[in-house]
């Protein structure tokens, strides 16, 4: 039993050892290039009545309870969200330009974190806008940090999967 014990404490003191020499910060950017206008894309990702047309996070969990907040692409507009497989958490708008969109994210289950959620349109071409998602947030000792391969890669899908379905869903709004 001691010797199971001993085993043990020494696999959790070096999860501990390895968890401190792991990135602190995440950061994920994708970027697409959309055959739409910068304001129609914008429109789609400012307006958060949209948000789940487009967003695979969101996609994941169709019986999730959704309440939309705040008058659209102002500061304060907010989609919140509950349920059993994405949790608990909200998306809100901080500020809007002609270029940007800021947004702060926040879980609160299964784990309390906070992200910074940013898009960037730029015209490109005739009538063609690139899209660029950065998210990036803070991954606290230890658990965040040793979680913090998986959760890049499977972020990196959603994003990517996300800029196709708003392409898709902006296009099809073009014509």
């Amino acid at each position: 039993m001691i010797t199971f014990v001993i085993v043990f404490a020494s696999f959790i003191a070096l999860l501990l050892f390895v968890a401190a020499f792991l990135p602190k910060r995440f950061n994920i950017e994708k970027t697409i290039v959309i055959h739409c206008p910068a304001d129609i894309v914008m429109n789609n990702v400012g307006d958060l009545n949209h948000y789940r047309a487009w967003n695979p996070w969101q996609q994941m969990d169709p019986s999730s309870k959704a309440t939309i907040t705040g008058e659209p692409k102002t500061k304060g507009h907010r989609y919140s969200w509950e349920g059993r497989k994405v949790g608990i958490g909200s998306l809100t708008l901080l500020s809007l330009d002609s270029k940007h969109i800021h947004f702060q994210l926040e879980f609160v289950k299964p784990f309390a974190s906070k992200a910074k959620d940013n898009w960037l349109f730029e015209h490109w071409g005739n009538e063609d806008t690139k899209v660029t998602w950065q998210n990036s947030g803070e991954l606290p000792w230890p658990i965040a940090r040793l979680m913090g391969p998986m959760l890049n890669k499977s972020l990196n899908k959603q994003f990517e999967q996300g800029l196709v379905n708003l392409k898709k869903m902006c296009e099809g709004f073009k014509s």
